[in-house]
């Protein structure tokens, strides 16, 4: 399922047109790319649900008053999500690429994939993922991207 939406972000990102795709076009392309469509089903339902999280009951709760707070994992989300996937997602919030809000979408993006556990490499997808579909953290999106695609030249000393 994560291939796929690497593929859709990776194809549709860059897309100067409207990116609204219809589902039924989206999954023949899919399934002409070699997907399966069980697969399909659950990356187009994930991306749905990432739409749904703008409206989302969670954002009264959060707001940019609590930007000091610890975040404290649950036990399902510790195994899903290592010490250094949890140092990254604080880093990005204080370097100010996350908030409050956007971090727990990540999270509930990342709890709601079909693996066990994700590596820092495809949490950095996610991240990715959540900041393009969120308006008004084009900053931060352009951040994130300057952070993973951005590779440092010579030596670090």
């Amino acid at each position: 399922m994560f291939d796929i939406l690497v593929y859709l972000f990776e194809n549709y990102i860059h897309n100067e047109s409207d990116i609204y795709v219809n589902h039924a076009d989206l999954t023949k392309e899919l399934s002409r790319a070699g997907f399966h469509d069980d697969d399909i089903f659950k990356a187009l339902k994930w991306l749905d649900n990432l739409s749904a999280l703008q409206e989302s009951h969670v954002k009264p709760y959060l707001s940019k008053g609590i930007s000091n707070a610890t975040r404290i994992y649950c036990a399902a989300e510790l195994a899903k999500m290592d010490v250094e996937c949890q140092g990254f997602l604080l880093f990005l919030e204080q370097i100010n690429v996350l908030d409050a809000v956007t971090r727990e979408m990540v999270i509930d993006r990342v709890m709601d994939l079909d693996s066990n556990s994700i590596s820092l490499e495809d949490l950095k997808w996610v991240v990715l993922m959540v900041l393009f579909n969120v308006p008004g953290h084009e900053n931060a999106y352009a951040q994130m991207e300057d952070l993973i695609f951005d590779e440092p030249e010579g030596p670090l000393h």
